[in-house]
């Protein structure tokens, strides 16, 4: 099976027609340098919102706004280490200088695989930051942002997962993080009156190389051979015997922020191939 992360062609963006979707509304997006942050920033620019990339790895990062400016976007990429407070504030700061902040796009994470005995607490710790506490101070500094807009809305949409469902071996740390994200998007949502929505999306799979680098560590965690895990572990449970592209990910982020996506207020769109809903007894 091929898992290469495919390139992102123009053909496969989701264009909406969408008042809000203009050069004076900002979409920040975090984990831009790559995978589904790179998609999702480039289909947030494609469709004309002022699009403001964040991610440690600024060689990545360069890479996606270029892509995004040949799609005919605008974006700015700004290297920010989203474990830093003071790094969030002055990226919030120069985003809000550049229009209205309206949506925020949470997608950086990481993985580690480990058993709960052997996980290593600075590892656990790292994890909680980036993949929680960030989230929550970057929506802590955006939401006022978006009520002081001209119409007072704005949008938030969390990366969470198939794990944000179900727990798998040896993923503890990540199970805990993307359940916490959609307690965030609820909770974003419980606050924010329908005008400042939440969602989350959670999808199983992705080709990127975040799911690339877990192969091997999942081979000798399970006692299995790497093909072996992506055709039983990764897309065992699927009904969908095929990855999605990150761009397909990326596609979902625009349409939850857009206009069609009105009722769309804490919930979660799951779009798994099947994994949870028809296999969750004989995941493992």
């Amino acid at each position: 099976m091929d898992i290469r992360e495919p390139e992102i062609k123009k053909d496969e963006i989701l264009f909406l027609e969408d008042d809000n979707f203009n050069i004076g509304n900002v979409c920040i997006v975090t984990g831009a340098a790559g995978g589904i942050g790179k998609a999702a920033a480039v289909a947030a620019a494609a469709n004309n919102l002022m699009t403001v990339g964040l991610d440690i790895d600024e060689e990545g990062g360069r890479k996606t706004q270029e892509m995004a400016r040949e799609m005919g976007g605008r974006m700015i990429f700004r290297k920010t280490d989203l474990c830093s407070d003071k790094d969030l504030e002055d990226a919030v700061e120069e985003a809000a200088g550049l229009g209205s902040i309206k949506y925020v796009a949470n997608i950086a994470g990481i993985q580690h695989i480990d058993s709960i005995d052997n996980f290593p607490m600075e590892k656990y710790d790292y994890m909680m930051r980036l993949m929680l506490r960030a989230p929550f101070f970057l929506s802590r500094l955006t939401i006022p942002h978006m009520k002081k807009s001209s119409d007072g809305t704005g949008a938030i949409g969390n990366m969470a997962s198939v794990h944000a469902h179900i727990c798998t071996l040896n993923k503890s740390v990540y199970n805990i993080t993307k359940f916490g994200l959609r307690a965030l998007t609820q909770s974003i949502a419980a606050e924010g009156d329908g005008k400042i929505r939440s969602f989350s999306i959670s999808t199983g799979f992705i080709k990127t190389a975040l799911a690339l680098k877990q192969i091997p560590a999942q081979a000798e965690q399970r006692g299995i051979t790497q093909d072996e895990v992506v055709q039983d572990v990764m897309m065992g449970n699927s009904r969908v015997k095929e990855m999605m592209a990150p761009i397909d990910v990326g596609n979902l982020f625009l349409m939850g922020f857009s206009r069609f996506a009105r009722y769309l207020v804490g919930g979660d769109l799951l779009f798994d191939g099947g994994m949870v809903l028809t296999y969750a007894q004989k995941s493992s």
